[in-house]
């Protein structure tokens, strides 16, 4: 059966918990206030694509390809973006909600996190290096064995990050978060 190609398209207010998603390869296609949340993304390619006001809460991501994806105002609860097919991965996220999603092991150098939740977000072994944390909540965020070095996370808060366990060489932190780098010390920073 041949791949079908689909480019140029936009996508404006689709459920596709309903409607039939096909698996294609999708192409500078634009989805705006689309319905996605548990669909089976499985197999889909998005080259180039952005996802505007969309839910994509608990979509299936085996697979998936995700190449120079932006996602913005979009509700991304519990994805695992560690199933995604990891070549040529990349993504954007702006203004989005990311609870409880994992990127373990991801690729994500140079991504760009900008005014989102992340809280409860699994980045153990993730090689987020050259990243931007922009004005993010990261609260309850997993940095284990994660790649941190030259990431910015100046603007960003309550996060935990043990220098011990993470490369952080020449990360960039604000004096007001300091603290979240001492934390295992249990230590009062007035």
């Amino acid at each position: 059966m041949e791949r079908i190609y689909i480019q140029d398209k936009k996508f404006e207010k689709e459920d596709f918990t309903t409607n039939e998603f096909a698996i294609a390869d999708y192409e500078n296609c634009v989805f705006t206030s689309c319905h996605l949340s548990t669909a089976d993304l499985s197999q889909r390619v998005f080259l180039e694509c952005e996802f505007n006001s969309c839910n994509l809460s608990t979509a299936n991501l085996i697979k998936t390809g995700l190449k120079n994806v932006k996602f913005k105002d979009c509700k991304l609860l519990g994805l695992h973006f560690e199933n995604c097919d990891p070549f040529l991965f990349e993504v954007d996220f702006d203004n989005c909600f990311l609870q409880l999603s994992s990127f373990y092991k991801s690729k994500l150098k140079k991504t760009r996190f900008k005014n989102s939740n992340l809280s409860e977000v699994d980045f153990t072994e993730a090689d987020l290096a050259n990243s931007l944390f922009d004005n993010c909540d990261l609260a309850g965020a997993r940095f284990e064995r994660t790649i941190l070095e030259k990431a910015d996370l100046r603007t960003s808060r309550n996060y935990s990050i043990d220098p011990e366990l993470n490369k952080i060489k020449k990360a960039k932190f604000s004096i007001h978060g300091i603290s979240g780098l001492l934390d295992k010390y249990d230590i009062e920073i007035e």
